[in-house]
């Protein structure tokens, strides 16, 4: 897997997370639409920026678990809620620090997992 392609995954992990999170949490004025979704994806995606920069930086494999998954979803969680915190005025509420960082966890590194698993499936059926 190259590095867009890990890139792109990271993006597409956060992508599902923003939209699941506005759909467990519609409100009349943050109803399920567009721009409630946009406005719920783009302080994750920016920590997916970057910790994408620092990927790069270190010319980490950005496919690998450890330490390119562990670092992106770190800072992604944590400038995410960074922002939202700013933007709110307060500091997020302990369920929602616990919610946010294991279900960008499971999306993030578990795409690496998979990725891993099919990637070592196929060599093996290769050989």
């Amino acid at each position: 897997m190259n590095r867009y392609s890990a890139l792109a995954a990271d993006v597409v992990a956060i992508t599902i997370f923003a939209f699941l999170a506005r759909v467990a949490h519609q409100t009349e004025e943050m109803p399920l639409n567009v721009s409630g979704w946009l406005s719920t994806l783009w302080p994750f995606l920016i920590g997916v920026a970057v910790a994408w920069m620092i990927i790069v930086l270190a010319h980490w494999d950005g496919a690998q678990l450890a330490p390119a998954g562990v670092l992106a979803w770190a800072i992604t969680a944590v400038t995410g809620l960074a922002i939202w915190g700013l933007r709110n005025g307060e500091f997020p509420h302990w369920s929602f620090i616990i919610v946010a960082t294991v279900m960008s966890g499971l999306l993030m590194l578990g795409w690496r997992i998979v990725a891993r698993f099919v990637i070592r499936a196929k060599s093996t059926a290769i050989a």
